[in-house]
């Protein structure tokens, strides 16, 4: 049976400081991110079944990838665990939600993280295809399962 690519589209804010960078990114700043999850597979074919003709429930995608990346990232603070955590986690007021990562948390990096996240939790017949994550409205990065 042919394969099937169907894309859901994510949007989450969130704040990130790039450690140790020679650049202005090196100061808390956020982006308004927005991220397109490619899945393949064949469609479902069992007329008995509620999902026949699915590749997979856009509900239950959208639940895997909420629950993976969006719910624990939206309106969060991202930074590497190099950077002194400790001063950070003591700001409470205004950084309640903080993400320390083990990697600089760059959109590149962040794909990887998030790739690696979502493919744990979909259905054994359904493949992550391809990641695109915005960090503005002009700059992205991409993740293709056939490049790793």
């Amino acid at each position: 049976m042919p394969k099937i690519r169907i894309t859901k589209e994510f949007t989450f804010e969130m704040a990130h400081a790039l450690w140790n960078y020679d650049g202005p990114c090196r100061n808390i700043h956020g982006h308004s991110y927005k991220m397109y999850v490619t899945v393949i597979g064949e469609p479902l074919n069992d007329p008995e079944n509620p999902k026949h003709g699915m590749v997979i429930d856009f509900t239950d995608l959208k639940r895997i990838v909420n629950q993976e990346v969006v719910n624990k990232l939206d309106h969060a603070f991202m930074i590497s665990k190099k950077a002194p955590a400790q001063a950070i986690k003591n700001l409470e007021q205004m950084f309640e939600k903080q993400v320390f990562t083990d990697y600089q948390p760059s959109v590149e990096n962040m794909l990887l993280d998030f790739a690696e996240r979502i493919i744990k939790q979909l259905p054994e017949n359904v493949k992550l295809y391809s990641l695109r994550l915005h960090e503005t409205a002009t700059a992205y990065a991409e993740w293709f399962a056939e490049d790793q």
